[in-house]
C-alpha cells in the first residue's frame, strides 16, 4: 500500500478532494448513474450528515486516496438496519491496494452503528468493483436489467449485499 495509508472518517476540509473523486467516477462512466459533477459544498454536506458517515483512506502527506459512504436505502421503518455503500477510488490510487481495507473499515462502522445488512448495485463490467465486493465478503443476489440510462444506452446492475454480524439483527421486530 502507497505510503501507509490511514482510513478515518471525513471531515468537511476533505469535501474538495471528495468531490473530485466522486466526479472522476462519474467522468468515467463505470461506477454510477450520475451525471452531473458534484461540487465541495455538496460533499460537505454529505460528510457532516453523521446519520450515515462517510470514510476516507489518506497517505502519509495527507492526500485523499478515496472514499466510502454509507446511505439510507429506503425509508419504511423495517429497513433501518439497511445502508447502501458507496466506494471510490482515486485513478492514480487504483489497483494499488487502498479499496480493500477502506471497504473492510466501512463495514466495520456500519456494524459499530447497528445496521446488520449492507448493500449497493455495480455494473456488471466493473470487474474491479466486483471482485473488492466478493473478497470482502459480499455476494452477489442478482442483476436489475436495463436499470437506468447511461451515455443513451440502458445498462443493468449486479447486485450485491453483505450480512453484517450485528446481534441485535437476530431479535425479531414486531411487523407493524
Amino acid at each position: 500500500m502507497p505510503n501507509h495509508p490511514t482510513i478515518r472518517l471525513a471531515t468537511p476540509a476533505d469535501a474538495a478532494a471528495v468531490a473530485e473523486i466522486y466526479n472522476q467516477g462519474i467522468a468515467d462512466r463505470g461506477a454510477t448513474f450520475e451525471t452531473t459533477p458534484r461540487t465541495p459544498d455538496e460533499m460537505a454536506r454529505r460528510i457532516e450528515a453523521v446519520d450515515h458517515p462517510v470514510l476516507v483512506v489518506v497517505d502519509s502527506d495527507g492526500a485523499v486516496l478515496g472514499w466510502a459512504a454509507l446511505s439510507g436505502y429506503r425509508p419504511r421503518a423495517c429497513y433501518a438496519g439497511i445502508a447502501e455503500f458507496s466506494i471510490y477510488i482515486e485513478r492514480a490510487a487504483r489497483g494499488r491496494g487502498v479499496g480493500r481495507p477502506l471497504l473492510n473499515a466501512l463495514i466495520e462502522t456500519a456494524e459499530a452503528r447497528g445496521f446488520w445488512k449492507l448493500v449497493s448495485r455495480i455494473f456488471p463490467f466493473n470487474a474491479a468493483s466486483r471482485a473488492l465486493c466478493r473478497t470482502c465478503g459480499f455476494r452477489e443476489v442478482g442483476t436489475y436489467e436495463k436499470h437506468g440510462q447511461l451515455g443513451g444506452r440502458w445498462l443493468d446492475v449486479v447486485i450485491v449485499e453483505r450480512l453484517l454480524s450485528n446481534p441485535a439483527a437476530e431479535v425479531a421486530v414486531p411487523v407493524s
